[in-house]
């Protein structure tokens, strides 16, 4: 699982037949301290998420799939979570990173 942002939603009004009242939402994963990671894409809504909210996303094609219970969706990552707060410690130059 990862963190992102929510950056915008896709209208389709062609899509797979599973896909069918599925919000289909653009994400850029993040770390932790909001820095983006990578380039955006694309996942299927289960949290009623919107633009602008900080997710949690399950970006893995078989575990995505387990959520909705369906073998032949073809499905690789998966909004799951809405993050209300996120909390860590500092990292000890010391130690090196705690996260």
């Amino acid at each position: 699982m990862m963190l992102g942002t929510v950056r915008g939603t896709v209208f389709a009004t062609r899509k797979h037949g599973r896909f069918e009242g599925e919000k289909l939402l653009v994400i850029q994963e993040e770390t932790p301290g909001g820095a983006p990671v990578g380039p955006t894409f694309l996942a299927l809504d289960r949290v009623d998420s919107g633009i602008g909210d900080r997710v949690v996303v399950n970006k893995e094609g078989s575990s995505a799939r387990l959520i909705y219970g369906l073998d032949d969706i073809p499905v690789q990552a998966v909004v799951v979570a809405v993050v209300d707060h996120i909390e860590t410690i500092p990292d000890d130059p010391n130690r090196g990173s705690t996260r």
